[in-house]
């Protein structure tokens, strides 16, 4: 695959570092596909991530938040038991998903529940983002004076 250098939007744009970024970590997506995911619109402002995790107990998964990142991690503990498989389908190996979030995006919580991990995501927008109305009034025009 061919690689882009990106280097001249960071020279011609200001306060669009976020997009340059984006950009640069296109190629880097992996495409293992494991595990499989949903990403859910439950509301306006509310989003989900369902994760398909057979095989994984609760206290095998970190999930962390750093800056517009969301990591999702599994470690599979080995077991203690030796086990003879005839047929292995469900894959039960470590893994790691990363997720860009936009921005004003929080992580809300998870919950884990018959192989599924559910993370709820929720955008918070600031007030001065809002949509607003603003009135028209009928004041009379100013009279600005210039002193020479």
């Amino acid at each position: 695959m061919r690689q882009f250098d990106f280097a001249p939007l960071y020279r011609s744009t200001v306060g669009f570092d976020r997009l340059a970024q984006l950009l640069d970590s296109v190629g880097g997506f992996d495409t293992d596909g494991y595990p499989p995911y949903n990403i859910e619109r439950l509301g306006d402002n509310e989003y989900r991530i369902t994760m398909a995790v057979a095989g994984f107990n609760k206290d095998e998964f970190k999930i962390e938040v750093k800056e517009q990142t969301l990591v999702v991690s599994g470690e599979k503990k080995p077991d203690d038991k030796q086990r003879v498989f005839l047929h292995r389908g469900i894959a039960a190996r470590s893994f790691e998903r990363r997720f860009q979030l936009a921005d004003h995006v929080e992580v809300k919580g998870a919950d884990f529940s018959d192989g599924l991990l559910h993370i709820d995501l929720v955008r918070n927008l600031p007030e001065r983002m809002k949509p607003r109305t603003v009135s028209i009034g009928s004041a009379a025009p100013k009279q600005i004076e210039a002193t020479a």
